[in-house]
């Protein structure tokens, strides 16, 4: 995780290609001006990166934010990004 929610710069629309590390599935192309496509790519870069990189890369604390409460996630994810980021906790 990132030591701040607001290192996640990534994009806030537009397509998006996940590398095979993040995604292995045949879709990896995410339209982020699809909501259920947007919320399917944040669950799969939370769930999959295993580095603070990746995060920043793919993810935009400000749209992380607003779909927090639509995210199906681990519960062992959820709780320990709402422990560092009091604000998601906020969001949902």
């Amino acid at each position: 995780m990132p030591a701040d929610l607001h290192e996640l710069a990534g994009p806030i629309n537009g397509v998006v290609a996940l590398p095979t590390r993040l995604d292995w599935s045949e879709q990896r192309v995410y339209d982020l001006d699809d909501d259920a496509q947007l919320g399917l790519m944040y669950e799969r870069v939370i769930r999959e990166a295993a580095r603070v990189d990746d995060l920043r890369t793919y993810l935009n604390a400000s749209v992380l934010v607003r779909i927090w409460p639509r995210l199906y996630l681990p519960v062992q994810a959820r709780h320990a990004w709402e422990a560092r980021f009091r604000e998601l906790i906020r969001a949902a």
